[in-house]
């Protein structure tokens, strides 16, 4: 197979052609995020005494807290509790987002006494939200 002088000048062309339009783009630049978070921190305590809260570091990094309702009652689990602070805590994400905050991440973990001292615990879960600068 014989190649013309044709074949060679559009091969170098596009090769040429690939070159410039590969190499020489701009590098994109990574958009920048400011970031604000809340937590809520509840409580697994029987009979009703432990203490659930959201917190919530404003501007200013100060600790505003909102009133989380216990998840057990004398009686046991009380699932108005739990349906209460879900609303909540969902009301506060509608907040961040009508303000133009998107949800980034969202991290769960439990910290739970030793077995056989009474089944007490807490539930934390942190809420990242991010906005562009």
């Amino acid at each position: 197979m014989k190649l013309d002088t044709r074949s060679l000048l559009f091969g170098a062309a596009f090769a040429v052609a690939l070159f410039t339009g590969y190499s020489f783009r701009p590098t994109p630049v990574a958009p920048a995020y400011t970031y604000r978070q809340f937590s809520t921190i509840e409580s697994v305590v029987p009979g009703g005494l432990g203490r659930s809260r959201v917190i919530i570091s404003d501007q200013g990094d100060q600790e505003v807290g909102k009133d989380l309702l216990n998840f057990y009652s004398m009686v046991g689990i009380n699932f108005k509790n739990i349906a209460n602070n879900d609303r909540l805590i969902v009301e506060t994400i509608n907040e961040y987002t009508n303000d133009g905050w998107e949800l980034h991440v969202v991290t769960t973990g439990v910290n739970s006494a030793a077995e056989g001292k009474g089944g007490t615990g807490i539930f934390i879960t942190r809420y990242l939200f991010r906005k562009p600068v």
